[in-house]
């Protein structure tokens, strides 16, 4: 019960602070900021919770789109999986950004384990490449959910026609709803780091203990 607590608390911090750490995208770009609720409202885009995801990978010829950004995909993905992150590491060097990072690491990174970020301008291109037949069935995924509902978003303005929505994220998956997951962490966890992330290790560490006795 309290590593779940923990993991619950987490997932609300990453979602508070999700658009603080993510710039909105600027008119214009391919990545509008709205409508994505109501293409999984619609039907337009099928919201598949964790549980249903693996049969719909196995008998419904959808391929996993994994959106996270590379230091959460390298922590935990599911095999054989695509990987093109929707959101990567900020690396301007202007003033600005730099200041950013240092506001961003003492109220979000230290505690989340996350980096500024920005919207990956390859993104689309880089799907194509990985799926140039947009008739192709996409089940998009991120960590909560956030990131890959704005993903959906891009992928069906650049024209992709089947899509699906991991609903909740790899957060709501549990242990057995992906049968082959790679890494270091479970899929659930991937979004955990800095300091939440040696918080859960020591609650899940209480646990165990506390099952022994």
């Amino acid at each position: 019960m309290a590593a779940g607590a923990a993991h619950v608390a987490t997932a609300k911090l990453r979602r508070a602070t999700f658009m603080a750490s993510t710039p909105p995208p600027a008119q214009g770009r391919a990545y509008p900021s709205g409508g994505q609720l109501e293409l999984i409202r619609s039907g337009v885009v099928r919201a598949i919770p964790p549980k249903d995801a693996a049969a719909a990978l196995r008998t419904e010829d959808f391929r996993l789109l994994d959106v996270r950004p590379a230091w959460e995909y390298e922590k935990a993905r599911v095999g054989g999986s695509l990987h093109v992150p929707f959101f990567v590491a900020d690396t301007d060097p202007t003033p600005v950004t730099l200041l950013k990072k240092w506001v961003h690491f003492g109220y979000i990174g230290l505690w989340t384990g996350q980096h500024l970020t920005t919207i990956n301008e390859q993104f689309l291109p880089q799907v194509e490449e990985l799926v140039p037949d947009k008739e192709d069935k996409l089940l998009v995924a991120c960590g909560e959910g956030l990131r890959s509902m704005i993903a959906v978003r891009a992928l069906h303005n650049g024209g992709y026609k089947n899509l699906g929505w991991l609903a909740g994220g790899f957060n709501r998956s549990g242990d057995g709803d992906f049968s082959e997951v790679q890494g270091t962490s479970k899929l659930q966890y991937a979004t955990v780091g800095g300091a939440s992330y040696l918080f859960l290790q020591l609650l899940l560490l209480l646990k165990v203990i506390g099952k022994e006795n």
